[in-house]
């Protein structure tokens, strides 16, 4: 036995690269990031690709190991090359992240170190890292110190432990669910109808409440609705408001819907996942004014921090409503039972093991600062504002002005169907490649989005894309 054990350890610490061949390794995937961080204002925002790398199916996993450098010829060229780059300042689609460098590097330390950032007993300085990350963010959204909340994958998964300790702290079971009643609107975010199926809450009776000329919830009409829900002996638990729709960036009315959930007992959750850390500037803390009334809300520092994705955040005020949702013991974490100076995100979250995502938030910030960020939202705001301006002197229909930094806009051709026209419009601006728009359908009709969020998007990426539209009109007028 001893004969065999040996022979294996000779083959498994082959995982282990010696000193040169980690530096052999690290100098070719530092060189090809450098590269390609140096070129990204020639790099396009979208590639179109026949093969859409599907090259990548010629090297199959397998017994034999390849090269650094064929593994770095392989991303290049069917992962990092062909579709959308995210990375880029010409990406004003959906709504743009960035992939702040420094944020890279607490990823790598993070991977290398491996901390466990789940149980305060095992990982202690990543849990207050995480939890110090937490109590800033509910600071600045004004939550009160005994707030709480967790780093997670994302706005989805956040909206859904949003979503579940509310159902939990109103007590939503078998018994009522199907007299019970959840609000929101059409543009609500389709990870908030996500959230709702898998908490079980299917059943519910949902309201669309009625939106205003500028796509924000009614309140009037929200007050109404419910105050009949309750003459028919319904149970209303949930209303769901967001900061900063996807299509258009609107933000419902949160003061107003604060008062009417907090008047009715209805647990109060916000998407901010795109908006809500625009609250760091003086228009956007204006703007989102009664945020801190919500029981629950959903941030998105790859959003709005412009981090690479995968960290998004869930915070409640009333922080043993989120435990209650989450908590369970296991035996073998009995040893972690009495470490109790921080509370672990294990108790908070599905999630048991977890990246340390801490760390690609906390070494940014530390690094660079508050104010980059907080004047780098500061000018999407204005760069929206002087998008909707020019577009409209281009001669584009135009929607409600921005109230963030989404804008949307068509062009109304002299003869032919407008929808199919701004469908090519679309498609040329994809196909030339230097800047990536998308779509939506807004009020039944097919709409174009200028969504600015990348915190490589300045004025030149702007002004680039008006000439790109300004050019792709003409052409397609003619034919």
């Amino acid at each position: 036995m001893i004969k065999r054990i040996k022979e294996l350890e000779k083959i498994s610490r082959l995982l282990e690269p010696t000193a040169h061949e980690r530096k052999e390794a690290r100098k070719k995937v530092v060189t090809y990031s450098e590269d390609f961080l140096n070129d990204i204002e020639k790099i396009n925002a979208y590639n179109v690709t026949p093969d859409k790398g599907i090259a990548l199916h010629e090297s199959p996993i397998s017994e034999s190991p390849i090269t650094i450098d064929k593994a770095i010829k392989l991303i290049e060229k069917n992962v990092d090359y062909p579709g959308l780059n995210p990375a880029s300042g010409g990406h004003l689609a959906y709504i743009p992240g960035g992939g702040i460098y420094y944020s890279a590097l607490g990823d790598y330390l993070a991977d290398i170190f491996n901390r466990y950032a789940g149980v305060f007993y095992a990982g202690p300085g990543a849990v207050r890292m995480e939890n110090m990350l937490i109590k800033w963010m509910a600071g600045i959204v004004g939550y009160p110190q005994n707030a709480t909340g967790n780093l997670t994958s994302g706005g989805s998964l956040a909206n859904l432990m949003g979503v579940v300790t509310a159902r939990d702290a109103k007590n939503i079971s078998s018994k009522n669910i199907s007299k019970s009643v959840i609000y929101l609107t059409q543009q609500v975010h389709h990870s908030v109808d996500k959230a709702i199926r898998i908490a079980g809450l299917k059943e519910c009776i949902i309201r669309h409440v009625p939106m205003d000329e500028r796509h924000k919830m009614n309140s009037e009409e929200l007050e109404k609705i419910i105050a009949d829900d309750k003459k028919k002996n319904l149970n209303p638990f949930l209303v769901i408001a967001s900061a900063g729709t996807t299509d258009i960036g609107a933000i419902d009315p949160l003061e107003e819907i604060g008062k009417i959930a907090k008047k009715n007992n209805i647990w109060y959750h916000i998407d901010a996942a795109y908006g809500g850390f625009f609250v760091l500037t003086d228009e956007g803390k204006e703007k989102l004014k009664g945020i801190e009334l919500s029981d629950s809300l959903t941030i998105d520092p790859h959003k709005g921090l412009f981090l690479p994705y995968g960290l998004g955040v869930v915070l409640v005020k009333d922080a043993q409503k989120l435990r209650q949702s989450h908590f369970y013991q296991a035996q073998y974490l009995q040893d972690a039972l009495f470490e109790s100076e921080e509370m672990s995100p294990a108790d908070l979250s599905p999630e048991l093991t977890k990246h340390f995502r801490g760390l690609r938030l906390w070494l940014p910030l530390k690094l660079m600062g508050l104010k980059p960020f907080r004047v780098c939202l500061e000018e999407k705001l204005l760069l929206a504002k002087y998008f909707y301006s020019e577009i409209k002197k281009l001669g584009f229909e135009v929607g409600t002005e921005p109230e963030l930094s989404v804008c949307t806009y068509r062009w109304i051709p002299k003869k032919g169907n407008a929808d199919e026209f701004n469908k090519k419009l679309l498609d040329e601006v994809v196909a030339d490649g230097r800047i990536f728009i998308s779509s939506t359908l807004l009020d039944g009709k097919f709409t174009l989005r200028f969504a600015c969020l990348s915190f490589r998007t300045h004025l030149k990426q702007v002004d680039l894309l008006l000439k790109i539209l300004k050019d792709k009109v003409k052409i397609l007028e003619k034919k």
